[in-house]
């Protein structure tokens, strides 16, 4: 089975020096990398909703890079520290960033992630 990396240029850091594709197709789904509340720059804003939403850019910053957007999205895992505290903003954003017909979805309470402060990622699969 073809395998084809789905790099945009804002990203062609990560694929160089991490050596993974920011999105990975293969047989018509694409399989993105995590992307968490800290932009491409390393700077991570202490407003949740600021992340949430910086997560949902780079989601969908590669989605566009491959011809996509959001309607192709058939699933998300969506992983938070301290879920509790900020599920009632990251639906607001859901609602309002998703569309119908709306993907699976799995929300996962976490310890923490590399990044410090980051309290959200987003592991997504869409299908072209």
């Amino acid at each position: 089975m073809a395998k084809n990396a789905i790099v945009p240029d804002n990203m062609a850091d990560l694929y160089r020096d991490w050596k993974m594709a920011p999105g990975s197709e293969a047989g018509g789904f694409v399989f993105l990398s995590g992307f968490n509340g800290a932009g491409l720059d390393g700077e991570t804003s202490s407003d949740l909703a600021a992340q949430i939403n910086t997560a949902f850019d780079q989601v969908f910053g590669v989605l566009h890079e491959g011809g996509m957007d959001a309607g192709n999205v058939v699933e998300v895992t969506s992983y938070h520290v301290g879920l509790k505290d900020h599920l009632d903003t990251f639906k607001a954003i859901w609602t309002e960033r998703m569309r119908d017909p709306y993907p699976a979805w799995t929300a996962i309470e976490v310890a923490g992630f590399a990044s410090d402060g980051v309290i959200v990622e987003l592991r997504v699969v869409a299908h072209r």
